[in-house]
């Protein structure tokens, strides 16, 4: 009985989920996560040093660029600091806006949008 419960509420979040958004998201009640459908280069000796998950760190990366798709993302020490760097598109809006969060507290280091 339980088990057809959480693949029916499974089944239901899947029909309602919409594709994009939920590629990029945590499957709802399984635990396991979505591939990232963007490029990432995050290499394990940084991201063993980061307190901000890479989940956390792209809400809030999307919350300074809304509407905003990930097109790629780095893990990367710059200015002496470890960032989660974010490349994204926003929809009507030509080239691409970065935005650096602080991979140690979850802060904005800042937002740069780059016209290519």
């Amino acid at each position: 009985m339980t088990t057809n419960r959480i693949a029916l509420g499974l089944a239901t979040a899947l029909l309602l989920g919409g594709g994009t958004v939920a590629a990029q998201q945590p499957a709802a009640d399984t635990g396991h996560k979505a591939a990232p459908t963007y490029k990432r280069e995050v290499p394990d000796s940084l991201r063993a040093q980061a307190k901000v998950s890479e989940d956390s760190a792209r809400g809030l990366a999307l919350a300074r660029a809304p509407g905003g798709t990930v097109q790629a993302l780095e893990l990367e020490r710059e200015h002496g600091k470890l960032i989660w760097s974010f490349d994204i598109k926003i929809a009507g809006k030509p080239g691409i806006t970065e935005v650096n969060v602080n991979a140690l507290d979850g802060s904005i280091a800042g937002v740069e949008h780059e016209a290519h």
